[in-house]
């Protein structure tokens, strides 16, 4: 057996390709980012030949790099952006519009009009899901409805859909058109109860059922296709794992067992719950997701909390307001103070995700004074990643009845050891970060490996895990509470801001 696994980890800003050995260790690794397109207020768009050509580039890279050919490799796994709109010519392969990136808010009119009558509550009980624009369905019906010829192609069966998991499959493969539970579950128009494309669901938006990829196991021993010969690897690799990034991650941190949680820190925030078997539904603002699906085993499925901004809140300061030139300046900054001063940012450049999903409203930074300065700011804005995740934990324990001890976390913005120390002292519960912090690539290459024989069960991948830091509480409760008082405070000044019909 080959010693490694591959893994292409295609993000919101970047895509990386990952080489892992037996014990989980990361062997070598290239990395691009890709252009950030912003037409207008609240659209976010890439362009998927531009991934495609950098998702190529990393694997050569990296390969050429570590000296590997495609016969060292035992698997290769995918995980991707979720929600991430491309629609494409299946005959030519080319796309009909760019990439509708998730934090895009431009179909805030379809979800709301979803959620005015009872097709909101059918999504609710056979998606898990709200109606929002951070899902694929409105995305799509947005590409039919407005893109010339888009409809025409779907009806005659040339224009077809998918995350970005199944745009780099396709290619990658010549033309498989697959996806997996995970993203699948991510649409709006999959049935969790079944796993498959829900036709009352394909109704609400418009969509032809053969505009949609073939839903697939997240860790496939069959493969979702032969590896193009003349593709980067230039040689045949099994290509059995396919995994939403906030999944892949959740498999990275071996939360195998219901009640385990792990915290992605990114562009965005996503902290998930395993539930085990069990649907879970929420009542308090989180979404019930396919966790992972390994072969022919039941789906295990999630309680999610999704945070639309926070490591690109980071990113804000330095791109637009430039009190920082760049993102590890943020925790020196943030340090010169020993509190926020009374200031509190709530970045809701996108609206509000879980737990209140509102489209309405937009960021603000309150309780400024002359008082304060930039180094307030850059606290209240790690602050901000912090209470946005208590939200979420919150919710969860109202959910599912289970109040975390530990917090595993994971994502770049975990070298910020103030920001993790100040999650610690707000959620009231220890930070666990793991030697290996890219979890979400690693998740990738674990489904792909265990399609393959490669790791025999999820208990070896367990072995690999080892703790790198652990941050504990220091503020007593008085101080937490009243903290979480005025950051609600602070969200209330946020909403209604936006008119959404």
């Amino acid at each position: 057996m080959p010693d490694f696994v591959g893994a292409v980890d295609q993000g919101t800003t970047s895509t990386r390709f990952m080489v892992f050995d037996h014990g989980g260790n990361e062997v070598g690794r290239h990395q691009l980012e890709h252009e950030q397109i912003l037409p207008q207020a609240g659209w976010v768009e890439h362009n998927p030949v531009e991934i495609w050509e950098r998702t190529a580039s990393v694997i050569r890279t990296a390969m050429n790099n570590l000296n590997l050919s495609a016969s060292d490799l035992a698997a290769l796994g995918i995980t991707n952006q979720r929600e991430t709109t491309v629609v494409w010519d299946k005959r030519t392969g080319r796309p009909y519009y760019n990439a509708i990136v998730w934090q895009d808010t431009r179909t805030d009119r379809i979800a709301s009009a979803l959620d005015r009558d009872e097709r909101g509550q059918t999504i609710r009980r056979k998606a898990g899901l709200p109606p929002a624009t951070y899902f694929s369905g409105g995305k799509i019906q947005w590409i039919l409805d407005n893109v010339d010829g888009v409809r025409e192609a779907a009806e005659a069966g040339h224009a077809i859909f998918g995350n970005t998991d199944s745009w780099l499959i396709w290619n990658l493969t010549g033309g498989s058109h697959v996806t997996d539970v995970t993203n699948a579950s991510r649409t709006m128009l999959m049935n969790l109860e079944t796993l498959d494309w829900d036709d009352e669901l394909l109704g609400f938006f418009n969509i032809p059922r053969s505009m949609l990829p073939e839903i697939r196991p997240s860790s496939d021993s069959n493969g979702y296709g032969e590896l193009d010969a003349s593709g980067p690897l230039r040689g045949a690799v099994p290509l059995t794992g396919d995994l939403g990034d906030q999944q892949a991650a959740t498999v990275g941190q071996v939360c195998f067992a219901p009640g385990e949680a792990k915290n992605t820190y990114g562009t965005g925030n996503f902290l998930l719950l395993n539930t085990g078997n069990e649907l879970v539904r929420s009542e308090n603002g989180l979404l019930t997701t396919v966790c992972y699906k390994f072969g022919d085993q039941p789906a295990v499925f999630a309680l999610e909390g999704s945070i639309a901004v926070t490591g690109s809140a980071v990113q804000w300061l330095r791109d637009q307001l430039g009190i920082i030139s760049g993102a590890s300046q943020s925790e020196s900054l943030a340090r010169q103070v020993d509190d926020n001063g009374g200031v509190y940012f709530v970045p809701a450049f996108s609206g509000l995700f879980a737990p209140y999903w509102r489209s309405d409203a937009r960021g603000a930074i309150v309780g400024l004074s002359r008082y304060n300065t930039n180094a307030h700011v850059a606290r209240a804005t790690l602050e901000a990643i912090c209470y946005q995740s208590r939200d979420v934990a919150d919710a969860m324990a109202q959910d599912s009845g289970v109040t975390l001890d530990v917090l595993k976390v994971d994502g770049g913005v975990t070298a910020n050891s103030l920001c993790m120390q100040l999650q610690a002292d707000i959620l009231g519960v220890p930070v666990s970060r793991p030697v290996v912090a890219e979890t979400t690539a690693l998740g990738a290459a674990y489904a792909a490996g265990l399609a393959t024989g490669f790791w025999k069960n999820t208990d070896e991948l367990r072995e690999n895990w080892n703790e790198s830091e652990r941050w504990q509480p220091t503020w007593d409760e008085d101080r937490r509470a009243e903290g979480y008082t005025k950051w609600h405070k602070a969200v209330e000044r946020t909403l209604n801001w936006v008119d959404v019909d």
